[in-house]
């Protein structure tokens, strides 16, 4: 056997351990910012949290760094990582983005595939029966963005899901806190149902004016709360 191709095995191997202890840190720091344990601002101290975990302080700092990457956190010359806090204008400006995304997907209700209006109504289906069984803010903020996705997938243009994809990451932070502090799900679903209603019933205009008031709803408690923070 070439000793080359056999010590590459090996590194390989630890690599892949190593990467999923990674991302399992990762997975658990998310979990905490969606569900509220870490709010925006809150600095991520990494003797702290490698303790807290039980990992060392390489493999938390790796966790950060995609963290970093996502935008869900920040970090700053002398003074760490920390939890990031969403810009107003940047949600203002994404919340623009995704009214016209979002609208064009739904001005195509009529010329949509089936498989297209299925998936609005299948997403619409899963988040209500989320609700129901009490989920996990982070489950019912995935859940709910998945609605608004596959609005846009009424398109039938691969390329703006690809874009409302990116757009809607960079609200991950700020609809997961705003949904925790509305504590509203049910009216959430609710609204979404009555959109969907809209839509079946061949009522475009109407239902377009229901997503814009929930879009901009949704940017005004943003915002606040930003505000407030």
């Amino acid at each position: 056997m070439d000793p080359a191709v056999s010590s590459t095995d090996a590194f390989g191997s630890l690599s892949l351990e190593h990467s999923s202890t990674v991302d399992r840190v990762a997975d658990e720091l998310r979990r905490a910012v969606f569900e509220g344990e870490l709010e925006s601002g809150t600095p991520l101290r990494e003797v702290a949290l490698a303790e807290s975990l039980g990992v060392s302080r390489p493999t938390l700092r790796e966790a950060l760094a995609l963290l970093v990457a996502e935008g869900l956190a920040t970090r700053e010359p002398n003074r760490g990582v920390s939890v990031a806090r969403p810009d107003p204008e940047s949600v203002r400006d994404v919340s623009t983005a995704r009214t016209v995304l979002e609208t064009a997907g739904m001005r195509n209700w009529p010329h949509a595939s089936e498989g297209a209006r299925e998936a609005v109504r299948r997403a619409l289906g899963d988040y209500e029966r989320a609700v129901a069984q009490g989920a996990s803010y982070q489950e019912l903020n995935q859940r709910h963005l998945v609605i608004h996705l596959s609005l846009v997938g009424l398109t039938g243009s691969p390329r703006l899901v690809s874009m409302a994809e990116s757009i809607v990451a960079e609200l991950r932070l700020a609809l997961a806190q705003i949904d925790r502090v509305r504590r509203n799900a049910r009216d959430q679903a609710g609204s979404h149902h009555h959109l969907l209603d809209l839509l079946e019933a061949g009522d475009i205009d109407a239902a377009v004016a229901e997503l814009g008031e929930h879009l901009h709803g949704a940017e005004d408690a943003i915002i606040e709360r930003l505000d407030l923070g």
